[in-house]
């Protein structure tokens, strides 16, 4: 049985557990269901699928590479969500999608087929606070936690408003500008989180340059996890096999175990 994303992070949260969001584009490769196995069997908490968007403005270079390769393969939403009801995978699932895809399916047929789907989250990165009420709605009647996003930049009421808002983690934005690796630790992933924590009870996740197993164990000492997508996108358009995928990602859940360890001793 999947589990609701809600629950799940909510019970690591409350174990102390620090938690490991992983991004993979749908239909970026033919065997990117063998990926999200991948990337639960390598110790993802969740798993964010990405649906391919042919303008995805928060994303750099290797997923916007990995969308063009999965709309040149004719990917397509309801696609996605078809195979995705039919994964034996017991790892929470969250869809991340832009608004474009959601307003031109509706509301709540979008809602509805995520949930057919057993999709418990929604992360969508380009519909702001005050516009959100009617998908936050919909989202909402089908058991759907929409995870909000928080930048560096954004004020902090404003970023109450938005922790407020937000269901199943909060997504802590690491640096001002797109995904993609990054040799260093941008100063602002680190400061987030601690910026976000006394905002909210919910898990605080910091994405965005968060590229390697040492960067997510420093990005959590001062959250309560990470996301980590490009630096596993670009493995796979780089030929990765999945036991390499999820060699990869147990690299990532070492780096967290062991700051948690050190944390607590």
């Amino acid at each position: 049985m999947r589990e609701h994303l809600d629950a799940r992070l909510a019970s690591l949260h409350s174990a102390g557990r620090k938690i490991l969001v992983a991004y993979l584009t749908a239909g970026m490769a033919p065997n990117w269901t063998e990926m999200l196995q991948a990337l639960a069997a390598g110790g993802a908490d969740a798993i964010e699928i990405g649906l391919p968007f042919s303008d995805p403005m928060i994303d750099g270079p290797v997923i916007q590479r990995a969308c063009v390769r999965a709309i040149a393969a004719g990917t397509t939403p309801q696609g996605v969500l078809s195979e995705v009801a039919r994964l034996d995978i017991e790892v929470p699932l969250a869809v991340m999608t832009y608004y474009n895809l959601v307003f031109r399916a509706g509301h709540e047929r979008m809602a509805g087929m995520m949930a057919d789907a057993g999709v418990t989250g929604a992360i969508v990165p380009d519909l702001s606070l005050e516009e959100s009420g009617p998908w936050c709605e919909s989202a909402d009647r089908h058991g759907i936690a929409t995870v909000m996003l928080v930048a560096p930049s954004t004020p902090e009421e404003r970023a109450r408003l938005i922790c407020d808002r937000s269901r199943a983690f909060v997504y802590a934005v690491g640096l001002m500008g797109v995904t993609g690796e990054r040799a260093a630790l941008a100063p602002s992933a680190t400061a987030i989180g601690e910026r976000l924590g006394p905002l909210t009870e919910l898990p605080v996740c910091v994405g965005i340059g968060v590229s390697s197993p040492s960067q997510a164990s420093q990005v959590s000492a001062h959250a309560d996890g990470v996301i980590v997508g490009s630096a596993i996108v670009g493995r796979i358009l780089d030929g990765a096999e999945p036991d390499e995928v999820a060699a990869f990602t147990a690299s990532l859940r070492r780096g967290l175990d062991a700051n948690a360890r050190s944390a607590g001793a």
